[in-house]
């Protein structure tokens, strides 16, 4: 999993007060948990850019006066009237200990179903998936080349060799709908073998 490097400075007061002095010098007041203790730091809002606003998860790379911290994003709060990111909470990594996130899919191959008229629909964008920190994936393929038109794919058609997938076998990743373009043509094609 790709990561991104934030660089910040550890916070010395912590309250009311010092998080709006933070704020209002363009800072993010930051909580990293998962430690002996959890560490209070602060970096510029344009570092969280490239964590924040995409579609696909990265870890972070929190560097802290000289020490290094891999940790993912657990939680973030927003201004409802600004939409400013206001507070960050993130969880250390630990080698060795397993960790469940939540990781978007990515559609590989064709399906025969949609060449031949049907539409793909993604039901689950992103799947919440549990493994060690250095096995994450970017990103979970999802291979449709087999979908045929009605035809549903579920989760335990994926490959999970790396990490286990947290959702019921009876979980949908997408299916191919039959398209009223489609739907129609078969209700044309019906009625006239009827007249014949």
């Amino acid at each position: 999993m790709k990561s991104i490097t934030i660089k910040g400075s550890q916070r010395e007061s912590v309250g009311k007060a010092a998080s709006k002095a933070l704020r209002n010098a363009g800072q993010v007041p930051c909580v990293l948990y998962g430690g002996d203790s959890a560490l209070h730091f602060s970096a510029p809002e344009m570092a969280f850019k490239g964590l924040v606003y995409t579609p696909n998860v990265y870890t972070a790379t929190i560097e802290l006066g000289g020490k290094k911290y891999t940790a993912i994003l657990q939680d973030i709060q927003f201004d409802p009237v600004t939409d400013k990111i206001i507070h960050i909470d993130f969880y250390e990594l630990k080698k060795d200990k397993e960790i469940t996130i939540e990781v978007p899919i990515q559609i590989e191959g064709t399906s025969p179903g949609v060449i031949a008229g049907g539409v793909l629909r993604i039901v689950n964008r992103k799947l919440k998936i549990k493994a060690l920190p250095d096995k994450l994936p970017d990103f979970i393929p999802v291979n449709i080349s087999e979908l045929e038109m009605g035809n549903r794919l579920y989760v335990t058609k994926l490959d999970q060799s790396n990490y286990k997938i947290m959702h019921p076998d009876n979980t949908v990743v997408c299916q191919v709908r039959v398209s009223r373009a489609a739907m129609k043509a078969a209700q044309e094609a019906a009625k006239a073998e009827k007249k014949k």
